[in-house]
Formats: C-alpha cells, sequence, structure tokens
C-alpha cells in the first residue's frame, strides 16, 4: 500500500482584536507583530494605523483600517490594491519620500558610510516609457487578457488604464490586447510584451512564446504584422527576431541620435534620466578622460563625451554596436572608445583605468563588487555610482571607502513612482 500523503499545510488563522501597524518592511507591507509574537507582513496599510485582520487562503489579509494615518490618501489608479505594479499609491508623497530616505541612510549605515543626501529628484504619473505587459488567455477563444501579475502572484491583473504609465502606452492597451491573442496559439505560451515608447513610436518586444514546438505559425506572425501596421507600431520584435518594421526605433541621448536595438534597456523615466545624467555631468567637470562602465546604449557615454574622450564598455554587443553606429550623428565630441565586455568575468582592471582620472558605473541590481575592486585600485580622482538597488551600492561604496575614497554626495532619484525602490548617483573623491 502506498504511503499516505500529507495534508497540505493550513493557514494560520488571523489574530483576533486589533492590531497597530509597526512600520513598512522593504516590498512596502505594513509589518504587525500579533499576540505571542507572530510577526505579519500587510499589504495596503501604513505606520501607525489600527488595523483588523481576516482570513485569507494564504494566510491573514487586511479586513478593516479601524483608525488611518493622517497621511493615507484615495488612491489615484483603480486598479491599485489588486494590481502588483504599485505598492505606495495610498500614501502621500511627501511621507512615502521621507519613508524611502529613512531606509536609504539605514542601509548605508550598515555599512558604516555617511554622506549628505540632496533633495531627491522627482518623477510625475504617465512618466514611465517601458513596460512589460503580461498575456493570457481571454474568456473566448482568439481573445487574450492583458496587464500586469498581482502582487507575490502569478494571478494576472488586467488594466484599463494606468496612472504610471506613459500616455502612449495607455493609448495603445486596446492593440495590445489584439495583437496578444495570436501569441497565444500554443498552450504552453505566456508572452510578455515589453513595450517602449520611444522618438519614433512603440517599439515592442515580445518573450514567453513557446519555440520548441516550431514557435508562431505563420498565419499568427501575418496577423500579427498587420495589426502593427494598423496600429502604427514602429517595430514589432519576438525575441529580438523582427516580425514586423516600419520605423527604425531611436532616442536622442546627449547630442547622439541612437538607433535601438530590440529589447534594449532605457532608463525608465526621461525625467529621472535626465537628472541622473545632469548629476554625472556636474560631477565629471573637468575630466581628461572618463571611463562609463556597464554603458549600455550611452545614456552618460554622449554627455560625457562633451567633456573629455570616454571608455564606453557593457557585456552587451548589441548595445555597443548602437552605440558605435550613433557616435557619427554626434558632432563635436571629444571621442568615444567603445568595447563589448562581460565586467563581471573580466572587469576593467586598474592597469587598463591608469590614466582615467573619472570613472563611472552604473551595474544591474546585483551591483559590481569585482569592477568596483579594480577601480579602487585604480588612479581615478572620482567615480560616479549610479544605483538602482541601494544595498549593494553600499556593499560596492564601502570597498571604495576602504581603498581611500570618500562618499561626497548621494543624489536620490524617484525613478520608480508609488513604489519602494529608489535610484542614486553617488559621487566619490580620493
Amino acid at each position: 500500500m502506498p504511503p499516505r500523503r500529507p495534508n497540505p499545510p493550513t493557514a494560520a488563522p488571523p489574530p483576533e482584536g486589533p492590531l497597530t501597524v509597526e512600520s513598512l518592511g522593504g516590498e512596502g507591507d505594513g509589518v504587525v507583530r500579533a499576540p505571542g509574537g507572530r510577526v505579519l507582513h500587510v499589504a495596503g496599510v501604513l505606520p501607525g494605523e489600527v488595523i483588523r485582520l481576516g482570513p485569507g487562503p494564504d494566510g491573514p489579509v487586511l479586513l478593516s483600517v479601524e483608525a488611518s494615518s493622517p497621511d493615507r490618501r484615495s488612491p489615484p489608479c483603480s486598479h491599485f490594491g489588486r494590481c502588483g505594479g504599485c505598492a505606495l499609491q495610498h500614501w502621500e508623497d511627501a511621507a512615502a519620500l521621507a519613508w524611502k530616505i529613512d531606509r536609504l541612510r539605514a542601509t548605508l549605515a550598515l555599512e558604516r558610510l555617511e554622506t549628505d543626501i540632496l533633495p531627491v529628484a522627482r518623477t510625475s504619473p504617465g512618466g514611465r516609457r517601458r513596460a512589460a505587459l503580461h498575456a493570457r488567455r481571454g474568456p473566448s477563444r482568439g481573445e487574450a487578457r492583458l496587464g500586469f501579475k498581482a502582487r507575490r502572484s502569478w494571478t494576472l491583473v488586467e488594466i484599463s488604464g494606468c496612472a504610471v504609465l506613459d500616455p502612449a502606452i495607455v493609448w495603445a492597451l486596446p492593440l495590445l490586447r489584439r495583437l496578444a491573442a495570436p501569441l497565444l496559439e500554443h498552450p504552453k505560451s505566456a508572452p510578455a510584451l515589453h513595450v517602449t515608447v520611444t522618438d519614433d513610436g512603440l517599439d515592442i518586444d515580445v518573450t514567453g512564446v513557446e519555440a520548441r514546438s516550431g514557435g508562431l505559425s505563420a498565419d499568427a506572425r501575418q496577423d500579427i504584422a498587420a495589426m502593427a501596421a494598423e496600429g502604427g507600431l514602429a517595430r514589432l520584435t519576438l525575441a529580438g527576431d523582427i516580425l514586423f518594421l516600419q520605423r527604425q526605433p531611436g532616442v536622442r541621448l546627449g547630442r547622439a541620435r541612437v538607433a535601438l536595438p530590440a529589447g534594449a534597456f532605457l532608463q525608465a523615466d526621461p525625467v529621472a534620466e535626465a537628472a541622473m545624467v545632469a548629476e554625472a555631468v556636474i560631477a565629471a567637470g573637468g575630466a581628461r578622460r572618463i571611463a562609463d562602465l556597464f554603458c549600455g546604449v550611452g545614456t552618460f557615454t554622449f554627455p560625457l563625451a562633451e567633456l573629455a574622450p570616454v571608455l564606453a564598455v557593457d557585456g552587451s554587443a548589441p548595445a555597443i554596436r548602437a552605440l558605435t553606429g550613433a557616435i557619427s550623428t554626434a558632432p563635436g565630441l571629444h571621442g568615444i572608445t567603445a568595447e563589448a565586455r562581460d565586467l563581471f568575468r573580466r572587469p576593467v582592471s586598474a592597469v587598463e583605468l591608469r590614466r582615467t582620472d573619472v570613472v563611472l558605473f552604473d551595474p544591474p541590481r546585483a551591483g559590481a563588487i569585482a569592477q568596483t575592486a579594480e577601480i579602487a585600485q585604480s588612479g581615478a580622482a572620482r567615480v560616479i555610482g549610479v544605483s538602482c538597488n541601494p544595498a549593494t551600492f553600499a556593499r560596492d561604496a564601502r570597498r571604495l571607502v576602504d581603498e581611500g575614497f570618500r562618499l561626497d554626495r548621494i543624489r536620490p532619484v524617484d525613478q520608480f513612482l508609488w513604489s519602494p525602490h529608489l535610484e542614486l548617483v553617488g559621487i566619490f573623491s580620493r
């Protein structure tokens, strides 16, 4: 007789009576301490609020707010609370920003770092030019649902609008929903439409389409191309392969006009990008030679090349080709040398940086500990660290400080509106 399978664990019952929200955790959930010491994380609540919890399928959920925070407000988006894209729409902006800065200071303190924190560079609703929209099968054959995932879930929340996204993406949602339907012809496909607003229209790269069975049929490709043409898209690619091209999508970076490769990374909000670039240009003033590491398609490279010659290095060969191809569109620069190179496995060495007096590095969320070690040993007089993760920034900053640098200041950038995330530009000097 086969062994009996254990029953699946049941969710713990919610604590009885009112509870006070002590603080917010790193993902924006309220931290509540129940009788007996059990710590719970509850979405949609604010520090100091008195709440009651009820039973949910995966544990206690918010039942009611008995006493609200004076900083609570009505969320500007009707999807808030179900959609996982935003976590802080119910909090007044000033209070939310103060919380983000407190978290930044605490993160720096863990690495024994203190510095001047400049006023936050703010972004506004409707400014985000990039989005990853997920598609799932609709109620009828040939229909698709399109939206964002619910928080900590694979469940799709279909959206009809979004307070964060550029209006060009919101306006295109009906078209994108129709366009997604042919992408679902294989039952294992779970497409994501990576949409970018460019100077030439919408650029869309699709991932998550089942490829082992042969990929999209010829009919599906034809239908998608026809809809893309009807909707006036600039380009549509499937994991980088062109399905439709009406105009080469591009953006202006400094003086350069950059033709974007499929799926290219750009800063999410042009206002945030401009604030970060301005901070970097100020810090690099007077440089004789600059290195831009993790340069992408040249967000910082082209503005910095107006000051001095730049060595631009990134792990993406398509990004480096796009950067190199754009150099001729930007007259009057001091010169750019570009190289495709895996900076995690083969960082630019201190010897290679020996004639460089300013280094900018803008790594992904994991940070760049190996590259930081080489920068620390180089002869650079100033370092500019751009980061989307204060924790890994603080770790890398500690290495620079231990080798004789001083963290002069940080410019926080609230690029991801109504989320717990905070970008920053940190300026170091010897």
